[in-house]
């Protein structure tokens, strides 16, 4: 710029670059150094400034406002200064901030769990049956074996409680023959998962407790798939004329559940050939079957040779994330 403006001027330098003549004038001037901001004859002394934050800061009064704290000593018949003013002695000291004692949520961590045969992780909820009249409702208790999605026990009462859970978690234990430090219990957060009656079982049993995080239906998704398959089945009613009529159609579809239910999520095994230890025979038979389809009729197998899957050999509950390749 200084170069062209030396051989045509400033002005017409200005127009061919198209820029302002007072931009250039004001870059070309040395920036004058901000005086000092005086001191008012009437303003606050070191010794007043500090007592002034001292009591802001004193127990009292550390987590109220400025106005607030002003406003309670002029009822007292003390006056320090202005609000404005107690605001630029916490400014000075980098203590402008949220003073009121405001709740905190928690970190919660998030479940990891990972079952690699029966009777290591189950998940148990309750969801509600409809009865006959408006606002009867009838808690369902469901617990489930996550690595074979088998349903290993369920209960229909009246209420939900810690105490009836605990009944029925104790008799499905016995059942499977659970031992000490075999098995880890997941469920959500509400009050019958986390009752006193409940808790002293599982430790009485050597039950590892385990919970999801509030508000977070994902931390217990296959007991949540397990009640969305049940209320979309073709005969599952609006609502229930009793309760042994909510029991008797549960017993059926319990049965139809863990016995006759291709399950998706195991490679289209049933929840009690996964949970009592025929999912490999399964699978040996279905690939015999599957290689005699492929000699007779070659062309129709696209991708080659078919291979059957079996069941899968680990669930999680939330998987961990692989670890980031830091090579």
């Amino acid at each position: 710029m200084s170069a062209l403006a030396s051989k045509i001027g400033v002005k017409k330098a200005c127009e061919v670059l198209n820029v302002s003549r007072s931009r250039i004038y004001r870059e070309g001037q040395p920036q004058a150094e901000p005086k000092p901001r005086p001191t008012p004859s009437h303003g606050l002394s070191p010794v007043e400034k500090a007592t002034v934050r001292e009591m802001l800061n004193s127990e009292r009064f550390m987590d109220q406002a400025p106005r607030q704290v002003y406003a309670a000593l002029l009822d007292e018949g003390n006056y320090l200064c202005h609000w404005r003013t107690m605001y630029r002695i916490l400014q000075a000291h980098g203590e402008v901030c949220e003073r009121r004692l405001i709740r905190r949520h928690p970190t919660y961590k998030k479940p990891e769990l990972l079952a690699q045969a029966p009777n290591e992780v189950w998940s148990w909820d309750i969801t509600w049956l409809r009865g006959a009249q408006k606002l009867q409702k009838y808690p369902l208790y469901t617990v489930l074996d996550i690595f074979s999605r088998y349903v290993v026990g369920w209960m229909i009462a009246e209420e939900e409680s810690s105490d009836l859970a605990k009944q029925l978690i104790a008799e499905t234990a016995r059942k499977q023959g659970i031992q000490p430090d075999q098995l880890t219990l997941h469920a959500d957060n509400g009050s019958p998962m986390r009752g006193k009656p409940l808790s002293q079982l599982l430790v009485d049993l050597g039950v590892t407790q385990s919970h999801s995080r509030p508000h977070t239906s994902d931390d217990n998704p296959f007991s949540e798939a397990q009640f969305k398959t049940m209320k979309y089945r073709p005969d599952y009613p609006d609502r229930f004329a009793s309760m042994d009529d909510a029991r008797t159609w549960a017993r059926r579809f319990f049965a139809w559940y863990n016995y006759d239910h291709y399950h998706s999520g195991l490679n289209l095994m049933t929840p009690a050939s996964v949970h009592y230890g025929e999912a490999d025979a399964i699978q040996q038979q279905r690939q015999s079957v599957m290689s005699a389809a492929f000699e007779t009729y070659p062309a129709r197998f696209r991708r080659g040779f078919p291979m059957v899957k079996g069941a899968p050999t680990a669930v999680y509950i939330n998987p961990p994330k692989p670890a980031e390749n830091l090579a």
